[in-house]
């Protein structure tokens, strides 16, 4: 019965995951704002938009999670997009893609941490929290696998029905997520029964990481390892395009890399009893696989960016799973929402970092390889920690 049950959560997770990921409108929003007339800069000032609310709600999000309930953020956020995007669609305008983000932003926030919480409670409760990495690295590969699906569907349904198809495509996948995530089971108390309301769960899961080293070490691992490695992911196909790879055939290229980071996904599992000297090991290779495959700035060198990806995707899922051990059930959504939230000012960090190596269409490659530094530092802090024990 246990085993039926985990398997369970794991399909409804990997359906969540998959769907999540599977918009369409994601490969062609940018056509879009173009197209209805926005310029560079008002594009700019959404992604500002969008990055602002997520940090702003990133940790309320989360402390609301664990006062409130982690399953109903997740059905709540994919309505919240949902709407944007029709928003997006019926009335093109600057004001509808800023509110589009918005909603957006809020989603991404109600979800980071509250996913993460529920999957490693239920499975806790059902005695399987060891497969708590094998299960986040599957749904990180569903994810991209969705990724992938919508842009390989985004050309063909867009010439067909234009941005109206496209649009309705997306706010379906959007439904179809929310109404997966009603699947999840969620055996905590009734937040009346609970005795911390939202703000005390907050100042609890402040104090867990100001009190805690162990745990205070595990939130900073997660944006040391995730960060850079999603920034850059924006920027992959302005990198193939500077090895010379004509832009018909970029798109094989950039599912290799795609392929590279659901590989990483998938051995999470295997690789779960990594060390700390272990996880140091995969950094580096990761971050030498980065500056050799920019630097050599060749199309078979884009294979050494996928390698690295995988390395990244592996060490991320694991430096979630480490987290998640260190915590208990009464703030574990409010502290990983705290590891968001210095991802995502972290990323933001990287896109100025990548601005300022970066001119115009050119040296992409160069800042590939100068982003790779990080995380041989990240490694060789990992090693010094078993080395003092």
């Amino acid at each position: 019965m246990t085993h039926s049950r985990a398997q369970r959560l794991a399909l409804t997770l990997y359906a969540y995951a998959f769907l999540d990921d599977c918009v369409l409108l994601y490969p062609v929003y940018a056509l879009l704002f173009t197209d209805t007339g926005l310029s560079v800069g008002q594009v700019s000032s959404l992604f500002v938009l969008w990055s602002a609310t997520g940090v702003l709600l990133e940790v309320p999000s989360g402390a609301w999670a664990d006062a409130v309930s982690r399953r109903l953020l997740l059905w709540l956020g994919p309505l919240l997009t949902a709407a944007g995007f029709t928003l997006w669609v019926l009335y093109p305008a600057y004001w509808s893609f800023a509110l589009g983000f918005v909603l957006w932003g809020t989603r991404g926030a109600l979800a980071s941490g509250a996913l993460e919480a529920l999957i490693h409670d239920e499975l806790d409760r059902l005695g399987a929290a060891e497969r708590y990495p094998r299960l986040m690295g599957r749904a990180r590969a569903a994810g991209l696998l969705g990724v992938m699906t919508a842009t390989a569907l985004a050309g063909p349904v867009l010439g067909a029905g234009g941005y109206p198809a496209v649009g309705a495509a997306s706010v379906l996948a959007c439904l179809l997520t929310s109404a997966v995530a009603t699947g999840f089971t969620e055996h905590r108390p009734p937040a009346a029964e609970r005795a911390e309301g939202w703000s005390a769960t907050l100042r609890s899961g402040v104090a867990t990481v100001r009190a805690d080293h162990r745990v205070r070490a595990a939130v900073l691992l997660v944006p040391a390892v995730s960060a850079i490695w999603g920034a850059l992911d924006e920027y992959t196909p302005l990198l193939v395009r500077e090895t010379g790879v004509p832009d018909e055939t970029a798109p094989f290229f950039l599912l290799l890399i795609w392929a590279g980071a659901t590989a990483g996904g998938l051995l999470a599992g295997p690789c779960a009893c990594l060390a700390s000297g272990g996880l140091a090991t995969v950094l580096a290779a990761g971050a030498l696989c980065l500056a050799v495959g920019a630097t050599a700035g060749t199309p078979a060198a884009l294979s050494l960016i996928a390698l690295a990806f995988g390395a990244f995707q592996l060490t991320t899922v694991l430096a979630d799973a480490r987290l998640q051990q260190r915590l208990d059930d009464t703030t574990r959504a409010t502290v990983t929402s705290l590891a968001g939230l210095g991802t995502d000012l972290t990323t933001i960090a990287v896109y100025g970092v990548y601005a300022a190596l970066t001119t115009g269409e050119t040296h992409h490659a160069l800042a590939f390889t100068a982003l790779a530094t990080p995380y041989l530092l990240t490694s060789a802090l990992l090693w010094r920690r078993p080395a003092r024990r």
